[in-house]
């Protein structure tokens, strides 16, 4: 997960950071500093699951690097 598509999830979900923040139960702080990087997330392996569980509970689906680079999209209604 990199910082690029933490700011993509929340803009697809019109989330504030500090709304994230709840959601995974960590800092602001924890966010913004994720956020400031457009590479991988510098944070905790159990703060970056829990960004990553409570964005993919919210409908994200984050999409690996398959030659046309890492993304998110919103998961399919049948998901």
């Amino acid at each position: 997960m990199t910082g690029r598509q933490i700011r993509a999830a929340r803009a697809l979900l019109d989330w504030r950071a500090e709304v994230l923040a709840e959601a995974a139960r960590v800092g602001i702080n924890t966010i913004r500093r994720a956020e400031a990087d457009d590479g991988p997330v510098k944070m905790t392996a159990a703060n970056a699951r829990a960004v990553q569980d409570a964005l993919e509970a919210a409908g994200v689906e984050f999409i690996a690097e398959n030659g046309g680079g890492d993304g998110v999209r919103m998961q399919s209604p049948s998901k």
